[in-house]
C-alpha cells in the first residue's frame, strides 16, 4: 500500500466520533458481516472466559458475543469514545429502570484505545472478536502482533475486514477527476493470511463474500458512508471541498453503472481467524517448512 493510501488514524478517530449517533440508522452493512461472523462461531469449540471486541463501535458485535458466552467477560475497544458510549446507553436502556438500579445496565468492560497499542495486559483474553475494524490500519503486521500479545495459549482470533474490491463503483467512479486519493485501499485476503503467519498464529482459515448494496443516487452511498464514519482518511486525500463540476464527472460516471434502476456499491468481506499457542502439525507444514494457510471458496462456511 502506498504513502498515499495509508489512513490518517486522526481523521478516522474525528469521524467516527462524530457518527457515533448516526451510525446505528446506516450499518446495515455492519450488523450483517457481524451475524456472518456470528454464524461461524458454531463451527468452532471455544469456551472463552475473557473476550475482547476490537473495534466494538455501537455495541451490537460485543451485545451478541455475551448472547453466546454468557458466562464471560466481554471487553468493548474502540478508538472513538463516543461509539463506547453509544454502546452504554443501549446497555442502559435495555436493562431499563431496575436493571440499572441493580448494576445490572454494564455487562461488559469497555477501553477507549488503539488497535496497534492495545492497552491489555499480555496473555489476558482468551479470544479476540474484531468486526470491519483492521481495514482503518496501514499494516496489519502490527495489529496481529499486538493480537498475539494479549492471547492467551490456545487463544483465537476471529475478524472480517475489506478486500480490495470495496467500493470498486465509487473508486472508478473518482478516477481521473484529479490527482487526489477519494476512496480508502484495502489489503488483499492472502496478504493477510501471511500476515497471521509471520506474527506467530496457527491454523489460519481465510475465506472471503461480496456483498452489493443498492441506491438511488450516487449522493446516498456518500451520505451512507459519511453516516458511519467511513470518510477518505488517506494520506494522498484532497484538502478542499470537491467543485459543481468535478462532482458531477463523478455522478455521471457512476450512473453507467445503474442496473435495475439502482447503484451498486460492491464491498469485499474478508473473513479469517487462527489460533495462537497451538503447535504446527507436520501435515500443515510444506516441504520447506512453510505453514499451509486454508482459503475457502466464498460462501463455504469454515470448520
Amino acid at each position: 500500500m502506498s504513502e498515499a493510501f495509508y489512513t490518517d488514524k486522526a481523521r478516522v478517530r474525528a469521524a467516527f466520533e462524530r457518527a457515533a449517533t448516526s451510525y446505528d440508522s446506516a450499518a446495515v452493512l455492519q450488523r450483517e458481516v457481524s451475524d456472518r461472523m456470528a454464524e461461524r462461531l458454531t463451527y468452532i469449540k471455544h469456551e472463552p472466559a475473557v473476550i475482547l471486541d476490537a473495534g466494538s463501535g455501537t455495541g451490537y458485535g460485543a451485545a451478541q458475543l455475551r448472547e453466546r458466552y454468557p458466562n464471560a467477560r466481554v471487553i468493548e475497544l474502540d478508538l472513538a469514545a463516543a461509539m463506547l458510549k453509544a454502546s452504554r446507553t443501549k446497555q442502559q436502556d435495555d436493562a431499563g429502570f431496575f436493571g440499572r438500579l441493580l448494576g445490572k445496565a454494564r455487562s461488559s468492560w469497555q477501553v477507549c484505545g488503539d488497535l496497534e497499542a492495545l492497552p491489555l495486559a499480555d496473555q489476558s483474553v482468551d479470544m479476540i472478536w474484531s468486526n470491519l475494524a483492521i481495514q482503518w490500519v496501514n499494516v496489519p503486521d502490527s495489529v496481529f502482533a499486538e493480537f498475539r500479545r494479549i492471547l492467551k495459549p490456545d487463544g483465537l482470533v476471529m475478524f472480517s475486514t475489506l478486500g480490495p474490491d470495496t467500493l470498486q463503483e465509487l473508486r472508478t467512479s473518482f478516477a481521473g477527476v484529479d490527482g487526489a486519493t477519494h476512496v480508502n485501499q484495502f489489503i488483499d485476503m492472502h496478504d493477510l493470511g501471511d500476515a497471521l503467519v509471520r506474527t506467530g498464529f496457527g491454523e489460519p482459515v481465510m475465506d472471503m463474500d461480496k456483498i452489493v448494496l443498492t441506491y438511488d443516487d450516487a449522493r446516498g452511498v456518500m451520505q451512507d458512508l459519511k453516516a458511519i464514519g467511513a470518510h477518505n482518511a488517506t494520506g494522498g486525500r484532497g484538502r478542499g471541498l470537491m467543485g459543481k463540476h468535478a462532482w458531477q464527472q463523478v455522478c455521471a460516471a457512476y450512473e453507467l453503472r445503474r442496473r435495475d434502476g439502482k447503484l451498486p456499491a460492491t464491498y469485499e468481506v474478508v473473513y479469517g481467524h487462527a489460533w495462537f499457542g497451538r503447535p504446527k502439525q507436520k501435515a500443515d507444514l510444506l516441504p520447506d517448512g512453510r505453514q499451509v494457510i486454508e482459503f475457502k471458496k466464498p460462501g463455504q462456511v469454515p470448520r
